[in-house]
């Protein structure tokens, strides 16, 4: 029985850590536990009403949530390999019975202790592959410390370039910039900076894919209600008299139809057309809205 409770264990530590490496590691893919964890709290948070939606704290609470979560499936993995060989396997202090320090909960606070790198010493293995497993979970625990800083330090650059390009396009969508003056060299230009901040956006989205589950506030830093803006602009500069125009906006078309492949294949699933998904995109970000 011993064998089955710490290959239980071991299954729940190597999930974890192919969770983190998906999540945070592996540019084109997206951790199981992660995703779930971040897309249950997005829909929660849309299906309040509007008094009581909290919109701005569904992101940053899902991702405390996914980090608590991965800690607590490694401390129990790892606790669930130290209780079959307790006590024996094990050395007490004089203060403490053996007998009386064999249970899950035992189990459970040297994980903790090991996981945390507080190595207080109070109970420790004495069997050789033990000693070696136990340095192995405090590196584990080093290793969810530094993934969780790292994801940190990676979603929110991603946010503020996708609310800063929402912020370029409200600008644009407020001057009314007429045909004519799209249709020359500055408008060529404008539309080459759109297009390589939705690519920057397209990549942020594979990279991070949490980002999508953060409310991006009012309307003007919302990317979800300026893409239709961005669409509408690319076609209206598709038909203009000067080349570089018509091949700015071609280009821009591409980056916005890379764009809503991802957001569908990813998120929305519509299996519809660019248009199509930026307005579900809009929809569902909507729904998280304020009154």
């Amino acid at each position: 029985m011993s064998w089955l409770i710490n290959a239980v264990g071991s299954v729940l530590v190597l999930f974890v850590l192919r969770d983190v490496f998906h999540t945070l590691w592996h540019p084109t893919r997206h951790g199981g536990l992660s995703r779930m964890i971040m897309s249950c709290f997005w829909q929660l948070s849309g299906s309040l009403t509007a008094r009581r939606r909290a919109s701005g704290l569904a992101g940053p609470l899902a991702m405390v949530a996914v980090v608590g979560v991965w800690a607590l499936t490694v401390v129990v993995g790892w606790a669930l390999i130290y209780w079959p060989h307790m006590p024996e396997a094990f050395t007490y202090t004089a203060e403490l019975r053996p007998a009386d320090h064999a249970g899950f909960i035992d189990a459970l606070y040297v994980s903790l202790v090991h996981v945390s790198t507080l190595g207080l010493g109070d109970i420790a293995p004495t069997e050789g592959w033990l000693r070696v497993l136990a340095p192995m979970e405090a590196l584990v625990g080093f290793v969810l410390l530094t993934a969780t800083v790292s994801w940190t330090l990676g979603i929110y650059p991603a946010l503020a370039r996708r609310r800063a390009m929402a912020l370029r396009l409200s600008h644009l969508s407020r001057t009314h910039p007429t045909t004519e003056q799209i249709d020359t060299d500055a408008g060529a230009a404008v539309l080459d900076g759109l297009a390589d901040g939705i690519s920057v956006i397209s990549v942020d989205f594979m990279q991070y894919a949490e980002s999508y589950y953060f409310y991006d506030g009012d309307d003007r830093t919302s990317l979800a209600r300026h893409l239709t803006y961005a669409d509408n602009l690319a076609d209206q500069a598709a038909g203009a008299r000067h080349p570089d125009v018509r091949l700015s906006a071609a280009v821009l078309r591409a980056a916005l139809e890379d764009l809503a492949v991802i957001l569908d294949q990813r998120f929305l699933h519509t299996r519809g057309t660019p248009r199509r998904v930026f307005e579900a995109f809009a929809h569902d970000h909507g729904r998280h809205a304020g009154p």
